[in-house]
């Protein structure tokens, strides 16, 4: 297959790879909800959606791979991501490996166009995948009713969100207000002194992945003099996790505001 990549060019990939290790989480769960998870020899450690990936074999991290078990691997194609994941996707070409680094998304439609891209690669049949998640997407079309949102992602520290996210970009689908929409940018430390002179009317707070945080993020709100304002605490790498089930973050999202507008 050739494909022309924005920033590596011109590229001869594998048609229909048989053996792919998929080191970015988003492009993992990605093939199997296509069909392929048979066509996966390895993962990364970050890798664990669906249960099934987690019998993989890990080859590398978000950032290194372990090249002894590369080589064992013999991958006919390696899937990574962009940003983050680029030096890492250099050197597995400078190595050469056939590499293909799938696109951040700029929103939510481009988890869909992402899955068929992801599709073409390895000539998996992507449209009642996308069909699904597009009808869901399309429900969930001005839930939201204006509500000013603040999100937080703990990455290693408070991080929140500015309009070039995918995340701003999925609130805006909704019907939701970004506090900090008027920012030129996708992620950011916040001055958390004047998050509540943003006026959120709802807290989005999500813990590191695994953390067990329901209780702790409520205490740790309620330290920051925040406790007023209503919080939907996620199970941790939920929101921040740019694959298919996305979708199934923002749907929880809806159900919990739509909780809380039917109670009140």
């Amino acid at each position: 297959m050739r494909i022309v990549h924005e920033w590596l060019g011109d590229l001869e990939l594998p048609d229909a790879p048989g053996r792919v290790v998929s080191l970015a989480p988003n492009a993992t769960e990605t093939v199997f909800l296509l069909g392929g998870g048979e066509r996966l020899v390895g993962r990364s450690s970050f890798c664990y959606r669906p249960d099934a990936a987690r019998q993989l074999p890990v080859a590398g991290n978000y950032t290194k791979a372990r090249w002894q078990l590369l080589e064992r691997l013999r991958p006919e194609l390696i899937l990574t991501t962009t940003g983050v994941q680029n030096p890492l996707t250099l050197e597995l070409r400078r190595r050469a490996y056939a590499v293909f680094p799938v696109p951040l998304p700029h929103s939510p439609w481009g988890v869909l166009e992402n899955a068929v891209l992801i599709g073409d690669l390895l000539r998996l049949g992507a449209t009642p995948l996308v069909d699904g998640l597009a009808r869901r997407l399309l429900r969930l079309r001005g839930v939201g009713q204006g509500l000013p949102v603040y999100v937080e992602l703990d990455l290693g520290g408070p991080v929140t969100i500015g309009r070039a996210s995918y995340l701003a970009a999925a609130l805006r689908w909704m019907g939701m207000a970004n506090v900090y929409d008027h920012e030129p940018q996708a992620y950011f430390a916040p001055d958390l002194g004047e998050v509540l002179n943003l006026r959120p009317d709802l807290i989005v707070y999500e813990p590191k992945p695994w953390a067990a945080a329901g209780g702790r993020a409520a205490a740790m709100l309620a330290e920051r003099g925040w406790g007023a304002v209503p919080a939907y605490v996620t199970p941790g790498d939920y929101l921040a996790h740019y694959g298919p089930s996305l979708i199934e973050a923002l749907e929880a999202l809806a159900r919990f505001i739509k909780g809380r507008r039917g109670s009140s």
